[in-house]
């Protein structure tokens, strides 16, 4: 059985995830609320152990049939990907920007291997639980996001250098 304060301890986290990966936080919240709703039905079928790492399987597995699905109203090829929202960013930094445009330009696989190493800390051996595939493939992947990630920002219009008015 789920402790109900475990579970409640890992909202914060499930909810950074899923607006990270998703760019938009209405999207995010029912992508938590989704993850919830099959933790607690599949709630007999945890053995123990990482509880984190379960609910980050279960937001996979509910993310991926999302995106299936919606490609599959759209009537859209697997390798295109769900279109999605970018979150405002009024008051970020222009790096941060930069940042967030280029992670969502990603394919979904890419954002989300390195969502999972750089904003969860997730070990490698985690990363392949959850989304159960072998270390190399997450190696792999993670190295074809990096790459990724480099030239989406690469190609980030340049910005003036700041000068200082005296």
């Amino acid at each position: 059985m789920i402790d109900t304060d475990a579970l409640v301890a890992e909202l914060p986290r499930l909810r950074r995830y899923g607006r990270a990966l998703l760019g938009d936080m209405a999207r995010a919240d029912d992508l938590v609320q989704d993850t919830l709703e099959r933790a607690l039905r599949k709630a007999g079928h945890w053995q123990g152990g990482n509880l984190r790492a379960w609910l980050l399987t279960l937001m996979h597995t509910v993310f991926v049939n999302q995106v299936r699905r919606n490609d599959a109203l759209r009537g859209a090829s697997e390798a295109d990907m769900l279109d999605l929202a970018i979150r405002d960013t009024n008051g970020d930094g222009l790096g941060l920007r930069d940042l967030d445009r280029a992670m969502q330009a990603l394919s979904a696989d890419h954002r989300e291997i390195l969502l999972l190493v750089g904003l969860e800390n997730l070990r490698y051996e985690e990363i392949a639980s959850v989304l159960d595939v072998p270390i190399g493939t997450v190696m792999s992947r993670l190295s074809r996001a990096r790459a990724a990630l480099k030239v989406q920002l690469d190609a980030a219009p340049a910005r003036p250098a700041l000068t200082r008015v005296k």
